[in-house]
Order: C-alpha cells, then sequence, then structure tokens
C-alpha cells in the first residue's frame, strides 16, 4: 500500500502552491502545516495558530517586490490570514540573503559551507522549526511546474532535513490531459474549486486591466492566452511560469479552506514599477466564513498513467497480433564508410574508449573480500574514486552496479553515494547477477568518464521529487547526464551547439505519484510493467531532447523457464517497435512540450526573447535527422533482452538505453545491418552487426551492436576455452563489419580495431571471470547474463557494444 505521508506545505499564497496541495490531499496524505518565506529582514520564525490567526489584517503599502527566481512575495500581506481560513498552523520567516548561486541546478553542500548567504537556505531554517513543532511531519510539498531552478533548490533543502519532496505539479502540462490543453492546469483547478486572482503582470501581453481576474475560470484563460498569444508568448506562458503573472489564492474547496479571503475593490491598489509590470497592493484583507456551502471533498483530477501513444501499445501487447510470431531479421545496407579516417583516433590497444568517453570497471580489493559487504563496496569505490584521479568524481557521467545479492542495494548504495554529494551526480543501472559473479565476489561497479570536459560542458537531469510524470530518483543518481560527443565540439559555453550524448539511468516500472510498483497479477502486471518503464525512459529522453537511441536492453528477473523468458523477450521487441511507430502511423506529440521558466529567460541565452515562441524537444525518434526515410519502422535501433537475476524492487523489468543523441542535424544519421558466419577455431561463429554512423562536422560517429547468434547444435554460453578471447572475436566481426560499409583492407589492416566499451555474455554460475569483468586496468566491462535473446524470442551467445569517433 502506498504510504500516507505527513506534509509540510510551502505556500507563497499563489495558485501553484495551494494546488499541490490538493493533490497531496487527494493521495490521502496529511498536511500537517503552511509554511511561506516572505520579504522583509526578521529572521525569527513566526507561528500562526490557527485558533489564535487573525481573521482581519492591514498590510502597510507594498512600493516595491523583492523579483525572486525563487519565492513570490507580493502579496505577502495576505497570507497571515490562511491559518484561520484553513485551519492549519502556519509558519513564516523572512527571506535573508540572496541568489549567489544563480545556475539552474542547485548545490547545497556550498551553500552549507558558509560563504554569501543564500536565499534558499532560509528555507531549510524554516522547515527546521517546522519540523521541531511538528515531529511527525515526513514531507514537503511545493508547485513547481516547469522551474527546475525552483525544484532543485527545494529538493536540495528536503533532501537534508529526510524530506520526501513533492511537485505533483511538475511537467504538468506535458502529461495526459483531456483536451490537450496547455491551460488544463488551470481548468483543473477550476473544477477543484480554487479560486485564484492574478496580482500581479509582468507582460508586454498582460495589463492592468488583468489584475484581480479569476485566472482559475474560463474568462480568465481566454483573456490571458489572448493577450500572451499576441506578444508570442511561449509554451507554460498561460500558466504564468515564466513570470508573466503571479496570482493569490482567495478560495477553495471545503476540504482545505473553511473559509475565503475577502479584498474589498477599495482595499486594492495598482502599484506600477514600469516596464509594463504593476500589481495589486492591499489595505485591508479579511477571513469570511463559508457556512455550510459546498460539497466536500474537492474534484481534483489525477492525469492518466499513460500518454495516448504507451496507452496504445499496451492495447497491442494485450490484444493485438500474437506475440508468438516471429519475423525473420532483415539486413538493410551498411552505410558507406569508405571515406572514413579510421586510423585518425583508433586505438586498439588503449583501455576501453567510445567517443571520447572512457569506461572502466573494478571488483574489491581482494583483502576486503570475505568481510562485510560494507567492507567491499568501500573498497571497490575507494578504486573508482583513485581511478578518476587526477579528475573528480564529476567527470563520471554513467555507471552500472553489478551485485549478486539484491538486498545488499541498501547498504551499497550508501556508501556509493558518498562518492557523488554534488549537484546532477552520474545516471545508472543497477542489476543483481546473482551466482554469475566470480566465486568471493559480490560487486562490481563499471563507470564512464570523460576527464576531459570543460566547465559547462556537462548537463544532468535529477528529479527527486515524486510527481506524475517520472519516478523520482531520491538518492545519488540523476535521470539523465549528458556531454558533448567529443568536447572539441564545444567551446567553453554549456549553449555551444553540435550533438551529445545522453547517458540514461536505468528505468524500472514504478508509478510516479505512489513510487510503488503495480500490483502483481502475472501476466497484466508484466505488460503494463514493460510499457510504463518504457514511457518513463521516453519521456526522461523527451525532456532532454533525445532524437535517437543507439541501443538498448531490457532486463528481466530470472525466469523459470526459456519459453517464459522468450516470450518476455518478445513483448520487450513489440513494445520497442511500437514505440518506433513511423510519422503517420500515429497522432502528433502526444504531450505538450515544456515552456521556459523564469530562470531559462535570464540565464539561457536560447530564450532570452519570446518572439514566436521558443521551439519545443525535437520528437522521439526524430526521423528528420535520418539521412534515408525509406523503411524507417523497420529499422528501430538495436533491442536484446536480457536475463538477470534480480531487478531492483523486485521490479519486473527494467529499460537501460546505451545512450541517446540530441543536438543531431537533418540527415545526418545512417544506418545498416550485415550478418555473415566467422570461423574460429573449428567453429562457426553466426553473427549480426548494427552500424549507426552520425556525420558531427567534420567527423563522425560510430556505434555498433554486434551479436554472435546461437548455433541450432551450440552451447548457449561464453565457452572461454572454445574462444579464448570473446573481444577479438568481437574485434574482428567489427572489422569484417568494417569492410563490408566499403573501408580499405589496407586501411584496416594498419589499425588496431577500437575495444568495445560493453559486452553482455551467457555464462554458467561462478564463471563471470575476473578478466571479462573488467578487473584488468584494460579489461572490457562485462554483464554475465544467465541468457541473452533477440527481439524475436531467439537465444544469442553474447552482444558487444562499440562506440568511438573518426
Amino acid at each position: 500500500m502506498p504510504d500516507n505521508l505527513n506534509v509540510i506545505a510551502l505556500i507563497s499564497g499563489g495558485k501553484d502552491s495551494f494546488f499541490s496541495i490538493l493533490h497531496c490531499l487527494r493521495h490521502n496524505h496529511r498536511v500537517v502545516a503552511l509554511a511561506n518565506l516572505h520579504a522583509g529582514t526578521d529572521a525569527a520564525v513566526q507561528a500562526i495558530h490557527p485558533e489564535t490567526a487573525p481573521r482581519e489584517v492591514h498590510p502597510a503599502p507594498e512600493d516595491s517586490d523583492l523579483n525572486s527566481f525563487m519565492y513570490q512575495t507580493v502579496g505577502h500581506g495576505v497570507i497571515p490570514l490562511y491559518a484561520a481560513a484553513t485551519g492549519l498552523p502556519l509558519y513564516r520567516r523572512a527571506i535573508t540573503g540572496g541568489a549567489a548561486q544563480s545556475a539552474r541546478d542547485y548545490d547545497g553542500a556550498v551553500a552549507a559551507s558558509g560563504g554569501a548567504e543564500e536565499e534558499a537556505e532560509s528555507m531549510t531554517e524554516l522547515l527546521r522549526a517546522v519540523m521541531e513543532r511538528h515531529p511527525e511531519a515526513n514531507a514537503v510539498c511545493a508547485g513547481a511546474i516547469l522551474s527546475t531552478y525552483q525544484r532543485t533548490r527545494v529538493e536540495s533543502v528536503a533532501v537534508r532535513l529526510e524530506l520526501v519532496p513533492l511537485a505533483y505539479l511538475w511537467k504538468y502540462p506535458s502529461l495526459p490531459a483531456p483536451g490537450g490543453d496547455d491551460a488544463q492546469l488551470l481548468r483543473d483547478m477550476y473544477a477543484a474549486g480554487l479560486d485564484a486572482r492574478i496580482i500581479k503582470v509582468a507582460s508586454a501581453g498582460l495589463d492592468e486591466s488583468m489584475l484581480w481576474e479569476r485566472i482559475s475560470s474560463e474568462a480568465g484563460i481566454a483573456r490571458a492566452r489572448k493577450g500572451l498569444r499576441f506578444y508570442g508568448g511561449g509554451e507554460g506562458a498561460v500558466l504564468g511560469e515564466g513570470g508573466e503573472f503571479e496570482t493569490v489564492v482567495v478560495d477553495g474547496p471545503p476540504s482545505l479552506f473553511r473559509g475565503r479571503v475577502a479584498v474589498e475593490e477599495g482595499a486594492r491598489m495598482v502599484v506600477r514599477e514600469g516596464g509594463g509590470c504593476s500589481w495589486l497592493s492591499f489595505s485591508e484583507a479579511r477571513v469570511e466564513e463559508k457556512g455550510g456551502e459546498g460539497g466536500g471533498e474537492a474534484q481534483v483530477r489525477v492525469p492518466d498513467m499513460l500518454d495516448s501513444k504507451f496507452a496504445a501499445i499496451l492495447e497491442a501487447l494485450r490484444g493485438g497480433p500474437s506475440v508468438t510470431e516471429v519475423d525473420p531479421a532483415v539486413n538493410h545496407p551498411l552505410p558507406r564508410l569508405a571515406d572514413l579516417r579510421l586510423s585518425a583516433q583508433a586505438d586498439g590497444n588503449s583501455p576501453s574508449t567510445g567517443g571520447g568517453d572512457t569506461h572502466w570497471g573494478c571488483f574489491a580489493d581482494p583483502l576486503a573480500l570475505g568481510a562485510s559487504i560494507e567492507e567491499e563496496a568501500r573498497s571497490v569505490m575507494d578504486k573508482v574514486a583513485g581511478h578518476v584521479q587526477p579528475s573528480s568524481p564529476r567527470c563520471i557521467t554513467n555507471t552500472i552496479v553489478l551485485l549478486r545479492r539484491m538486498s545488499d542495494f541498501p547498504a551499497v548504495n550508501k556508501i556509493y553515494g558518498a562518492l557523488f554529494q554534488f549537484p546532477n551526480p552520474p545516471s545508472r543501472v543497477t542489476i543483481s547477477c546473482g551466482g554469475l559473479l566470480p566465486e568471493g565476489r559480490n560487486i562490481a561497479v563499471y563507470i564512464t568518464y570523460r576527464p576531459d570536459l570543460a566547465a559547462g560542458d556537462r548537463n544532468g537531469l535529477h528529479v527527486q521529487s515524486r510527481s506524475y510524470w517520472a519516478p523520482a530518483n531520491i538518492g545519488p543518481y540523476s535521470q539523465a547526464i549528458d556531454v558533448p560527443i567529443q568536447s572539441r565540439f564545444t567551446s567553453e559555453s554549456s549553449s555551444a551547439g553540435g550533438p551529445r550524448w545522453v547517458a540514461i539511468a536505468g528505468q524500472i516500472p514504478l508509478i510516479p505519484a505512489t513510487m510503488e510498483l503495480p500490483p502483481p497479477s502475472e501476466e497484466a502486471s508484466l505488460t503494463l510493467s514493460v510499457v510504463l518503464s518504457l514511457q518513463h525512459l521516453w519521456r526522461i529522453g523527451v525532456e532532454k531532447q533525445v532524437q535517437v537511441w543507439s541501443s538498448a536492453v531490457a532486463y528481466f528477473p530470472c525466469a523459470p523457464d526459456a519459453e517464459r523468458m522468450a516470450h518476455r523477450a518478445r513483448l520487450a521487441g513489440i513494445a520497442w517497435k511500437e514505440a518506433h511507430a513511423e510519422p503517420g502511423e500515429e497522432d502528433e506529440d502526444d504531450g505538450l512540450q515544456s515552456g521556459p521558466d523564469l530562470w531559462d529567460r535570464t540565464y539561457n541565452p536560447n530564450y532570452m526573447t519570446l518572439g514566436d515562441g521558443p521551439a519545443g524537444p525535437a520528437p522521439l525518434p526524430d526521423w528528420e535527422v535520418f539521412e534515408d526515410s525509406e523503411g524507417l519502422s523497420q529499422r528501430e535501433p538495436p533491442l536484446f533482452a536480457v536475463e538477470a537475476e534480480e531487478l531492483p524492487r523486485g521490479a519486473a523489468v527494467e529499460w537501460h538505453a546505451h545512450g541517446g543523441l540530441s543536438g543531431v542535424e537533418p540527415r545526418a544519421v545512417r544506418t545498416g545491418t550485415c550478418s555473415g558466419v566467422s570461423a574460429i577455431k573449428s567453429r562457426s561463429v553466426h553473427w549480426r552487426s548494427c552500424v549507426t554512423a552520425v556525420t558531427c562536422g567534420q567527423q563522425t560517429l560510430l556505434h555498433n551492436v554486434v551479436t554472435i547468434e546461437q548455433e541450432m547444435s551450440g552451447e548457449p554460453e561464453v565457452a572461454m576455452e572454445g574462444i579464448e578471447s570473446l573481444e577479438s572475436v568481437f574485434r574482428a566481426i567489427w572489422k569484417g563489419t568494417m569492410a563490408t560499409a566499403g573501408v580499405e583492407v589496407d586501411v584496416l589492416d594498419a589499425m588496431q580495431p577500437p575495444r568495445p566499451y560493453l559486452i553482455y555474455g551467457t555464462v554458467s554460475d561462478g564463471h563471470g571471470g575476473e578478466r571479462a569483468c573488467g578487473e584488468a586496468p584494460s579489461g572490457v566491462p562485462f554483464i554475465p547474463c544467465r541468457s541473452i535473446w533477440d527481439v524475436d524470442g531467439r537465444r544469442v551467445v553474447a552482444v558487444a557494444l562499440f562506440r568511438d569517433t573518426f
């Protein structure tokens, strides 16, 4: 059952913070207190109890506004009335300090270490005071919708205070809505009985005649949309997300408001700041009893769990074509690579590298074996920290954690997280391999890192709040990290153009609002789990503007038999194929794209003017980036399924996209496949190679997925005695693939093929050899698998991933 939390509600007086409270109540959480930060100089926390709360206020005239990126302060004179209006205790504190950290993502450790006082830390002191008076409090809610600047600061404070952050409105405009309207949030507020009035306008499209307009109404929506559209308001503008307007809530449903806030017309005075900015200053306000009017519970709409695209995929899996049908694999011509300057960078004798990244992994030091899992994990993480020196752990973009027992995860996670005490830690994939790890080894960690990253090259997405959008990452890993494909393609500015590589965390089918798995019910649960976790991957990809995936794997827990595992692989394959439907096969973009927030417009050069509004993210997949559009629906990126031992939280599936590409120019991507048979020590090795070539300025990124397929009479395992070096086999196949793509033989003979950056192999218990698992300094990260399957439900022996730039 979902946990029922005791919530401290951060309020500004505006519509979003109060609507967030209604969603907390909708999920059966209990709001224990309201908390508010306001303009002023007194840092003492003021407690206002409902029984003694004022029912009338006479605020001092306001002639200026704090204009904070973080807090709404206009109209703060009426805030004391909310204790009487809601029957909840209210705690207030003045905002002290300034925005010393103007970066979008907030580093709480820097703020706590001293130096310039941060305005965000006023929230820390306020919440700490509330917790002293309400020790049962274990969560905090806020009304962030599109503002990463605001959300990351609330999350930083909440996590440090061990409070669960709740942001049910996060990405609300992009979630499934009845009419697909960017104003759906306002309509939902109206349906719930929330009365929100505009008290400040700061857009050329909205003049002072909009002041005191009820924005949570059809009339208010129409007026705001007309003005903002005329002046080119972007997505989210009709919600005020770019600072176009601010609101104050004067009434709400009886479940929250026992009284309404009344401000007579004569007590509302317009303050004109200039530049199209004006607001209302109140000289008097009071609470009026509502009596017995109105109904009971608020009608709070919860967005559908699945977008229409993924709801259709779910239906296709449940009642569409039989998943037992197997279509033969089809080869598409490889991209012609005759002019590729392979000798420029390829170095087959260096540590495993790929496209500027370095891949490395390790086990614990032998002296740490046989002790506790904590000691073993500490040894591994000490090795990781030492390996990336003289760089810092910030150069790590992605990790893969292999455990013998998933029950060890909490202990390992605590030690793992100690290395990544900074904003946007690496994305992470975690699986349990059980007895497939070498005997005596309980943990292996693989890292992808880029020691040459310039300042601003590394961007991240780390949402730690519960929402309806995607699962929260409460802990030391981000949903995604993106870096330039090659540092040479960027300048010192993070806004520099060029293709980027996006590393996304493994996605399991948690229901975002509750962080619970779907209820177990055999086949129905498996199907929903496959689709829901794939949607999580897609939403994160869209947010990071991924245009195409390089490849992906769907991990499944240990299956009772091969038939069941083959069925799982086919389910994943159908879902993957449906998600890559050609244009015209589905409705256009299912959800509305996110718009710029106030931070974007001030610091992000892409959004410093509205004009016709910023362009939304590219669709995923973005077929415009492909050079050849023929047969796109037959050319989705490679996918395979892996049978592991266990997955986090006992999940039924975990999706792992090996990489996403963003910032790709039109017609810059070429793909193709080939297959063949190679003789290796009297054995015939059947293989298949899938190549993606991406033009990056004067260079080309090559991503190659090589599969060794199982012969009908062959062994389904990696037999190291039969194939002395699995890595050398894959490198030979890579060389053959390049020859098929037109690369001159003398060029290939003069070079060492690159190492794979990741290998999956089917092994028996205890035979995941240490060298294969990356213990050697030059070893290739290796994931031992109980079985590996293609999307048609056929077993394969091993899969290798290559990535390099030439």
